[in-house]
């Protein structure tokens, strides 16, 4: 029987998170992607907890008429501010199962400009 991609993704996913786990002071930086917004998460997973998010959904990134790559460098700067506030200056970086190019590279590469390791 055929996966669809979905499940293929998830497959991906679950090998990638048999090898990362985040701490508190290394989190994982968790990204997903929808057809129109991008969202990422620092998770400490020993406490259970997400320390801090952002997303493409917020005001001052959704009111902006621009491409879908162009927010998610936004998304990847906001989160690396955010990082900087809440004292974590190294992640692990989790992809989701999605290929590490195009909005996901793009949120990633905008993280390392803030300061940022991984």
């Amino acid at each position: 029987m055929t996966q669809s991609r979905k499940d293929k993704r998830q497959g991906v996913r679950y090998r990638i998170r048999k090898t990362i786990s985040g701490t508190g002071e290394t989190p994982r930086l968790a990204v997903f992607r929808s057809n129109k917004q991008i969202y990422a998460q620092l998770i400490d997973d020993v406490a259970g907890r997400t320390i801090v998010s952002a997303s493409s959904r917020e005001k001052s990134i959704d009111e902006q008429k621009i491409n879908k790559i162009e927010k998610a460098k936004l998304v990847g700067t906001l989160i690396g501010e955010k990082a900087k506030e809440a004292g974590v200056k190294s992640v692990k970086f989790d992809r989701g199962g999605f290929l590490y190019h195009g909005r996901i590279k793009s949120l990633a590469d905008a993280a390392r400009e803030t300061g940022l390791k991984f």
